[in-house]
């Protein structure tokens, strides 16, 4: 008997026959961690525009990482553009754009930038716009202009113009000049939308201000010798996109953040280090705070709910450009719960903390209206089934009653294929009836052997469709009824819950302002957990920074990395300024832990030390000759030693007891000598690791080459050899060493007159005598 047969597969191409109604709890989750690509990272690049003249410099840069604008305010520089050349260490821009009609010293300065050797970092690339795209008035229109998704589509045309002139100073005409050149060099450029129509602009999430006050300047060879960062060779590449990771380094010790917008910033604070005392001050206040033991557990809350805060700058760049993903309602709903979290519990902090403070005021309740709209509007289980974004049930009733169609849809077709059944040729043993999406409703019956030619496919009351898998599909006058009475349910609802979520993200980008600050001052806070967590386990003390040049006084200070790899390690205080002098000559045996005590570099540091500034010089000059090393280090000491009172303050580790016997150094009160304590036990030279006053009466090469296990033999040659030459006498060979050099010689003489042919008629034996016999004869004897 025949048999009506169940929908085939196209119905299963859309949402499940329900809706599921689950949603995440309120008022925090406690979801697990993200995939892979929730929170992933997108290549970061920076494009700089930068105008100079008149001695001011203007600058805004493009980051792709957080979608933003940065300028900079109309800042003075000298002709050699050290200021464009710190923010160019500093952002590292992928692209440098400025006017083709340049000051000479900007076009020397740029060709000098294009020309990088290899070993530099990458040059960027250097873009020449024409002069009138950087027009001030044109300039101000691209600005006013432009389409900013974080200012509501509700503003009047004034009141946009209010609002960016509270945010972009408008008087700093070259910076503004510099905004519009970068907008325009994006809109050409076409900076993430490569590949998007071309009604698609560059989104632009927001304009930060940009400034390089109250800096510390530190060099990249400062960096890497005092080991700040370290990257070294990931053990599997697939981890890291650059296949590196942080070896052995401050950084890497201290880097205990939980999201990776604090690890940026921590980065950023270790590569613009600040001596603003209010700053320094204001993040130390909440370092001391956690590191109280009654605080401990709060600072562990508070770092749990750190780790939830994921990367809001790409999924609003995302809603920007409509790509967003389904995981980005659910990362950007535990970033925003968490986000609330930490406004409650800073609200019940001491509000006498500036960052407490801010996280309490500035964590405003449009976060709360974000989190209840994607909560009370996302189907979080069944977007993850679909693969789309789908909405919960009493949301849109149109939507709930087409899903309701569409659960019983399955049932209802079944029974109309069993009609329909009754009605064909008692030779088809079933059928069924299908939905496929953009097509509708069909009847769908199995190929018979009899049907071979495409006139055999056809079947009265049937229009036939297309053959399929054995099977063919006909539209009949019921399923012609379907399409006019369901309708394609499908992209219907694919199409209005389409709309809400459009909705839904124009409500988000209204509100990016807060979300962007979320994350600054997450961020901050993640980076003082992190420290407070470092300084808790390693015992480290809070510094304290005085207004005046008073020096540096360090109290039993540490070694950050080697008092990790050591076995023992021996504090040691140091103390520079006032009646302890500015410059300290630190002689000592090798291996004492000279090196330790400090670290090096120079030629920068004579050119840009000032009397703030702190100079460590570790074994200047033993890389050459031994007298000229020794007037390269006495010739730089002098050269500082001449400033008086504003001379830096310097600490040398040094084994050129030279400096100190001869004396190459002018005495004075600027100048102290110390040296590594020591003992000699014997034949044994004790390592105390410790500094005192004085200077060291000799290396002691020999005991250091003992403790190498070089044979003694060698050592005591050695010793003999320094003897001389600190006696001023000749050095003297080794009598086996010439005694064996002899009977080479002679064999060598007994050799050339076995090979003489005395009968070869074009000998000269005079020649011979000269040539061979005598040099060989003169360095036998």
């Amino acid at each position: 008997m025949a048999s009506a047969g169940a929908t085939a597969g196209g119905m299963r191409q859309g949402p499940g026959a329900g809706a599921a109604a689950a949603s995440f709890p309120s008022p925090a989750p406690a979801p697990g961690p993200a995939g892979p690509e929730d929170d992933a990272e997108e290549p970061a690049e920076t494009h700089l525009c930068v105008l100079w003249g008149a001695g001011c410099l203007g600058m805004a840069y493009y980051d792709t990482s957080d979608a933003a604008i940065h300028f900079m305010p109309d800042a003075p520089d000298l002709e050699s553009l050290q200021l464009l050349q710190r923010v160019l260490d500093e952002i590292n821009p992928r692209s440098v754009v400025t006017s083709a009609k340049q000051d000479e010293n900007m076009t020397r300065f740029l060709g000098k930038l294009a020309s990088q050797e290899h070993g530099e970092p990458k040059r960027p690339e250097i873009i020449f716009l024409p002069s009138v795209d950087f027009g001030l008035e044109i300039s101000k229109q691209r600005l006013l202009s432009g389409s900013y998704s974080f200012i509501p589509d509700s503003m009047t045309t004034t009141e946009k113009i209010l609002f960016l002139s509270s945010i972009i100073p408008f008087d700093c005409l070259l910076m503004v000049r510099a905004l519009g050149g970068l907008l325009k060099f994006l809109g050409r450029r076409r900076i993430g939308v490569e590949l998007e129509d071309y009604n698609v602009s560059v989104p632009i999430l927001g304009f930060k201000k940009f400034v390089l006050t109250h800096l510390v300047s530190i060099d990249q060879d400062t960096y890497s010798v005092l080991q700040i960062f370290k990257s070294e060779a990931h053990p599997s590449v697939y981890k890291v996109a650059s296949g590196l990771k942080e070896g052995l380094s401050l950084f890497g010790i201290l880097n205990r953040c939980r999201c990776k917008w604090g690890e940026k910033l921590l980065r950023l604070w270790f590569t613009r280090p600040t001596h603003d005392l209010g700053e320094l001050n204001s993040r130390l206040d909440v370092i001391q705070f956690f590191l109280l033991p009654q605080n401990l557990d709060m600072a562990q809350m508070l770092h749990r709910l750190l780790g939830h805060i994921k990367n809001v700058p790409l999924i609003l760049k995302r809603m920007k450009l409509s790509h967003t993903k389904v995981s980005d309602w659910q990362v950007l709903y535990k970033t925003v719960y968490s986000a609330l979290g930490l406004r409650d519990a800073c609200r019940s902090l001491p509000q006498a903390i500036q960052l407490f403070r801010d996280i309490a005021q500035e964590f405003s309740d449009d976060l709360h209206h974000i989190a209840s709209l994607i909560g009370k509007v996302v189907d979080f289980e069944g977007s993850l089934a679909a693969n789309r974004f789908t909405v919960l049930p009493n949301i849109d009733p149109e939507i709930d009653e087409k899903k309701r169609r569409l659960v019983g849809l399955p049932g209802f077709l079944t029974e109309v294929a069993r009609k329909e059944l009754e009605n064909l040729d008692c030779r088809i043993p079933s059928c069924s009836v299908i939905y496929i999406p953009l097509i509708g409703f069909l009847l769908s019956i199995p190929r018979l052997p009899s049907m071979v030619e495409a006139s055999d496919f056809e079947i009265e009351g049937l229009d036939f469709m297309f053959l399929s898998e054995e099977k063919l599909h006909y539209r009949s006058a019921r399923t012609k009824e379907l399409d006019a009475l369901l309708g394609d349910l499908h992209c219907d609802i694919r199409d209005q819950e389409t709309l809400l979520m459009h909705q839904l993200q124009c409500q988000v980008l209204a509100r990016a302002a807060v979300l962007t600050r979320v994350l600054d001052l997450a961020s901050r806070l993640d980076v003082l957990l992190a420290l407070s967590s470092a300084a808790r386990d390693y015992g480290y003390s809070r510094p304290r920074y005085s207004p005046r040049l008073l020096g540096v006084r360090i109290q039993n200070g540490r070694h950050p990395l080697m008092e990790l790899c050591a076995r023992t390690f021996v504090p040691n205080s140091a103390e520079c300024g006032g009646d302890k002098g500015r410059v300290k000559v630190i002689t000592g045996p090798n291996s004492s832990g000279k090196s330790i005590y400090l670290k090096q570099q120079v030629a920068k540091a004579v050119n840009n030390a000032t009397e703030r500034s702190l100079v460590l010089i570790d074994e200047f000059g033993k890389g050459t000759n031994t007298v000229d090393g020794l007037a390269l280090l006495a010739a730089v000491l002098r050269h500082w030693l001449a400033l008086g009172p504003t001379c830096p303050h310097i600490f040398v580790a040094t084994n050129f007891l030279s400096l100190v016997q001869l004396p190459l150094l002018p005495q004075g009160p600027l100048v102290q000598y110390l040296s590594m304590e020591t003992c000699e036990d014997g034949n044994d030279l004790v390592f105390f690791y410790r500094v005192c006053e004085g200077v060291a009466k000799a290396s002691h090469a020999s005991h250091t080459a003992a403790q190498a296990r070089l044979p003694d033999k060698l050592i005591a040659r050695g010793k003999e050899v320094s003897d001389w030459i600190r006696s001023g006498k000749p050095i003297k060979p080794l009598r086996e060493l010439l005694k064996e050099k002899q009977m080479e010689n002679c064999q060598a003489l007994v050799d050339k007159f076995l090979k003489l042919d005395l009968e070869d008629p074009n000998l000269d034996l005079d020649t011979f005598m000269s040539q061979e016999v005598l040099p060989a004869a003169a360095t036998i004897l």
